[in-house]
């Protein structure tokens, strides 16, 4: 069973991340965004980028420090909706995809079987 952490500030989101992952099989634990720190091992890292452009770049950049060498998707309302998930924008945060917000639980099921695959 893959490991998933969650950085999410809302409640109800990071709730709903949780529920759609743990559905699809997935071991799912929620990591602290107030001074990023590892919540353990993982397989992917999902990090919610709500902050200003170079804010939301330093939170990705704290998350990798606590999670070295685990791929990562950035979740965002502030990205615009048709982003291409593994475009410039997710190359220039450093993170193996983004995703818009609001997003589907189809769309977040896709993105992180296209990086760790299926759940077992």
């Amino acid at each position: 069973m893959s490991d998933i952490v969650i950085y999410e500030e809302n409640d109800l989101m990071r709730a709903l991340l949780r529920e759609w992952l743990s559905d699809a099989g997935y071991r799912v634990r929620a990591g602290s965004l107030s001074g990023v720190q590892s919540a353990g091992p993982a397989d992917l890292v999902i990090v919610s980028v709500y902050m200003p452009k170079d804010a939301g770049a330093q939170l990705v950049r704290e998350t990798q420090a606590a999670h070295p060498r685990t791929p990562l998707i950035a979740i965002s309302g502030q990205f615009r909706c048709g982003l291409s998930a593994n475009g410039a924008t997710a190359q220039t945060l450093g993170v193996q995809q983004v995703l818009a917000k609001p997003l589907t639980r189809a769309a977040l099921l896709e993105a992180v079987r296209a990086i760790i695959g299926a759940s077992y």
